[in-house]
C-alpha cells in the first residue's frame, strides 16, 4: 500500500509541487491565472518555467515537448533538448516561460481541412495550464510532456483541445448564470467532469504482423469465427490470465506514476478484450488522460510482446469496442449538479439542468451523432453490443414520472433511492434511482450521463466539447426564461412552469426499452428521430446551418473551423476505406490466391493418384465435389479482386472527397463485403494448419 501511495503521481508535475518550489504569490497568482481570473505574464512564467525545470532534471528529465492532439484522433510531439551553450562555449540547461508558453513547428501535414495552405507551415503550440505535465520515458531519456493547445498562424483551432476549452468555458459561464438566479451565492466556478471507460483487444506479436489487415487497418477485412466465440460469456468478467494480469499489473503502474487515475479493469465479453476505467477528473484532464492510457496500452502490450487493438470492430462476429464517457457537471464547492439527491422542495435545481440535457440531446441529436460517425464505428453502433444509431436518452420510470407529473410531486416525501432486500443474510444494500440500460446511448446512470456510442479509438474530445456546447446554448435561454419568470413567481414555481413548458416539446428523445428491437427503430420513426445508419449520413450534421450557428455564437468553432473538420473527417473515412480495400486486394492476390492454386493443384493429384489405385468412382465423390466447390469459391475471389481493384480506381479519380465518399459506401464497400465471403467460405473448406494467414481462433484464443 505504501509503495503504491509512494508511487502515484512520482513522474506528474502537480500543483504540490509547484507550490513547494515557487514564492507564495507566484503559486497564488498561478490558480488565479488557471482560473481565468488573470493574464499569465512573462515574470510569472520564467518562474515557473525553472521551477519545473529543476524538477525533471532531478528526475533525469533530458528533453521537453509541446504534448498537443490534432485531428488525427492521436496525439503528437516534437522533443527538444534542456541543454544550451553559454557565449563562452560552456553548456547549460535552460527552460525559459517563453518555451513553457508557447512552441513552434513546421506542422503542414496534419489535416486541417482548407484552413490553410500546405505550403503554409506554421502552427504554435500555447500551454494547457490547466492540465499537468509528466515525465515519459526510461532513465538517461525521459521528456517533460507539456500538455498544449495547437493552432493556426491566425489563431484557427487545429486540435481537440481548443473547442473542448472554449466550450468549458462557455459552459462554466451560463451555469454560473443559472447558479446566482437559482439563489446560489457560494458557487464562483463550475466543472465539466468525466470519467471514460476504455476497451481494447489484445492479440499475439507473433500473429500480428502476419495479418497485413490487421497490421495496417487496424481490423481484419477476412476471418470467420471459430466454432465458439462469446456466447458462453466465459471471458465477461473472468479470471484474468497470467500474462494478462501481468501486463496489466504493468499498466496500472506506469499510469500512476503520471498521475493517472487508472481505477478499474477487467476481462470484456469478446474473447481478448478488456476494459480500463479512470476515475473522474475534470473534463480537459480526463481527456488528455485518456490518450495517455491509448497511448500506454499500445507501449506497454509491446514490452509483453502483445499488441493492443483500439479498432472499434477488429474482429467480425464478436463484440466491438466502445468508449464509454461518463459526464456531469459539478461546483467548485462539491455538488454534482445532476445528483438528484440534490432534490428537495427547496432545491429544484437538478431539474433545470435534467431538462437542459433532454431538450439540447433533443434539438441536436445529429451533430452529436457525427462526433461518433467514424468507419471503424460503422462496424459497431447498432451491434448487439453498441447502442443503436438512433440517439435517445434513457431516465427509468422514477425521473420520466417527476417529470411527466411536475406539479404533483411531493418534493417532501420524494425518495430517490431504496433499500433493496435480497432474501438472505448479507448486508442491505442502496438501489439507485434507475437500472442501466446498456443499450441506450446516453443514459442517466445516477448522478451522470453516459454517452456510450463513441468508439475506442477515438478522442473524447470531439463528443464533450459538443454536448458541453449544447447544455451551455439551452442554459443560456434558460438564463433569459428564469430572469424574467422570477420577477413574478418564485424560484419552485418557475422551474415548475419551465418543466411543464419544455419537456412535452422534448419528450420524445427519452426511451427506457430496448433499444436492440427493430420495433423501436419503427417507433423512432413515428416520433421523428434521426436515425443517421452510418459515418456518409452522419458527417453532414457537422455542416448544416443550425450546428453552425450553434458554434458560432458559442464561441466555440467559427464557421470555417466546422467546415475544416467535416473535410477531415470525409477525408480520414476516404484514407481508411482505400487503406481496407487496398490491403483486401493485396492478401487476395498475393497470399489467398496463390496459395488456393497450389491447394487445388496437391488436391487434384491426390485424386487422381487415388483413382489410379481404386476403379471405384463413387469413393471420390466427395473428394471431387470439395474440389469443384473450392476451384468455384477460387473463381469468385479473382473476379471479386478485379471488380474491387477498378472500383477503387474509380474512386481515388473522384476529386470531392464527399462524392467519393458516397462512392466508396455505395459502389466499393459492398464488393468487399462479397469478397470477405467467399474468402471466409473457402477458409472453412481448408485444412486450418494450412490457411496462409492466422486464423481467428489464432489470434482471439492464444494469449
Amino acid at each position: 500500500m505504501n509503495n503504491l501511495l509512494e508511487n502515484f503521481g512520482v513522474n506528474c508535475f502537480s500543483e504540490k509541487n509547484l507550490k513547494n518550489r515557487v514564492p507564495d504569490y507566484v503559486f497564488k497568482k498561478f490558480l488565479k491565472i488557471k482560473e481565468g481570473k488573470e493574464e499569465l505574464t512573462i515574470e510569472i512564467a520564467d518562474i515557473i518555467a525553472n521551477a519545473i525545470k529543476m524538477w525533471a532534471l532531478e528526475k533525469g528529465t533530458t528533453h521537453f515537448t509541446h504534448w498537443f492532439q490534432p485531428l488525427t484522433e492521436l496525439t503528437a510531439e516534437k522533443h527538444e533538448s534542456f541543454i544550451s551553450m553559454n557565449s563562452d562555449g560552456t553548456s547549460m540547461a535552460k527552460f525559459s516561460g517563453k518555451e513553457l508558453i508557447k512552441g513552434e513547428s513546421d506542422t503542414s501535414s496534419f489535416p486541417n481541412g482548407g484552413l490553410r495552405s500546405t505550403f503554409e507551415a506554421r502552427g504554435y503550440t500555447a500551454w494547457d495550464i490547466s492540465s499537468p505535465m509528466f515525465l515519459r520515458g526510461e532513465e538517461g531519456c525521459k521528456t517533460l510532456y507539456i500538455p498544449t493547445a495547437f493552432v493556426g498562424y491566425n489563431g484557427e483551432a487545429l486540435d481537440k483541445k481548443v473547442p473542448l476549452l472554449r466550450s468549458i468555458k462557455i459552459l462554466r459561464n451560463e451555469a454560473l448564470k443559472i447558479q446566482k438566479l437559482l439563489g446560489d451565492n457560494e458557487t464562483d466556478n463550475i466543472n465539466v467532469t468525466l470519467g471514460v471507460e476504455q476497451e481494447y483487444f489484445l492479440v499475439d506479436k507473433n500473429f500480428f504482423y502476419k495479418r497485413q489487415d490487421l497490421a495496417l487497418s487496424g481490423r481484419t477485412v477476412f476471418g470467420c469465427l471459430p466454432p465458439k466465440g462469446q456466447e458462453m460469456n466465459d471471458h465477461y468478467y473472468g479470471t484474468i490470465k497470467e500474462r494478462i494480469e501481468t501486463f496489466m499489473a504493468e499498466l496500472d503502474n506506469e499510469l500512476w506514476k503520471v498521475g493517472v487515475m487508472s481505477k478499474t479493469k477487467h476481462n470484456e465479453v469478446a474473447p481478448n478484450q478488456f476494459e480500463i476505467a479512470l476515475m473522474f477528473s475534470t473534463a480537459n484532464v480526463a481527456i488528455d488522460q485518456n490518450q495517455i492510457t491509448m497511448d500506454m496500452i499500445k507501449k506497454v502490450a509491446n514490452r509483453h510482446n502483445l499488441v493492443a487493438l483500439l479498432h472499434e470492430k477488429p474482429f467480425a462476429g464478436v463484440n466491438g469496442s466502445g468508449k464509454h464517457c461518463n459526464w456531469s457537471i459539478a461546483t467548485n464547492t462539491g455538488i454534482n449538479l445532476y445528483d438528484p439527491d440534490t432534490l428537495s422542495k427547496d432545491n429544484l435545481s437538478f431539474l433545470v439542468y435534467l431538462m437542459a440535457m433532454i431538450e439540447g440531446v433533443d434539438k441536436y441529436a445529429p451533430v452529436l451523432r457525427a462526433t461518433t460517425a467514424t468507419p471503424g464505428n460503422d462496424h459497431r453502433l447498432g451491434g448487439h453490443e453498441a447502442p443503436p444509431a438512433i440517439i435517445s436518452i434513457f431516465l427509468g420510470e422514477q425521473l420520466e414520472n417527476l417529470l411527466e407529473n411536475i406539479e404533483n410531486i411531493d418534493f417532501d416525501h420524494k425518495s430517490t433511492t431504496s433499500e433493496l432486500e435480497i432474501g438472505f443474510h448479507i448486508p442491505k444494500i442502496q438501489k439507485d434511482i434507475s437500472d442501466r440500460n446498456r443499450t441506450s446511448p446516453m443514459a442517466f446512470t445516477g448522478n451522470k450521463f453516459e454517452f456510450r456510442m463513441p468508439g475506442s479509438s477515438a478522442s473524447p474530445a470531439t463528443p464533450t466539447f459538443v454536448l458541453n456546447t449544447i447544455i451551455a446554448d439551452v442554459l443560456k435561454d434558460y438564463a433569459e426564461y428564469l430572469e424574467s419568470a422570477l420577477k413574478t413567481q418564485s424560484i419552485k414555481n418557475a422551474i415548475i412552469s419551465l418543466v411543464k413548458e419544455r419537456y412535452p416539446k422534448h419528450k420524445r428523445i427519452i426511451f427506457n426499452g430496448n433499444g436492440y428491437e427493430q420495433k423501436w427503430v419503427d417507433e423512432a420513426t413515428k416520433r421523428g428521430l434521426p436515425n443517421l445508419k452510418n459515418t456518409i449520413e452522419g458527417l453532414p450534421a457537422l455542416i448544416e446551418e443550425n450546428t453552425m450557428q450553434l458554434f458560432e455564437r458559442n464561441d466555440v468553432l467559427t464557421r470555417s473551423e466546422s467546415m475544416s473538420r467535416f473535410h477531415v473527417y470525409t477525408e480520414r473515412y476516404n484514407k481508411q476505406c482505400n487503406i481496407e480495400i487496398s490491403t483486401a486486394i493485396r492478401i487476395a492476390r498475393n497470399q489467398i490466391y496463390p496459395f488456393v492454386i497450389k491447394y487445388i493443384s496437391n488436391l487434384a493429384k491426390s485424386i487422381h493418384r487415388a483413382r489410379k489405385i481404386f476403379n471405384e468412382e463413387e469413393l471420390f465423390a466427395f473428394d471431387i465435389n470439395l474440389l469443384r466447390e473450392i476451384i468455384l469459391l477460387k473463381n469468385d475471389i479473382v473476379v471479386l479482386t478485379d471488380d474491387l481493384d477498378k472500383k477503387l480506381a474509380e474512386a481515388l479519380k473522384i476529386e470531392a472527397d464527399y462524392h467519393r465518399a458516397l462512392f466508396y459506401h455505395d459502389n466499393v464497400l459492398p464488393i468487399l463485403k462479397k469478397l470477405r465471403t467467399s474468402v471466409d467460405a473457402l477458409e472453412l473448406k481448408i485444412a486450418s494448419d494450412a490457411w496462409p494467414i492466422p486464423s481467428y481462433y489464432d489470434l482471439l484464443f492464444n494469449l
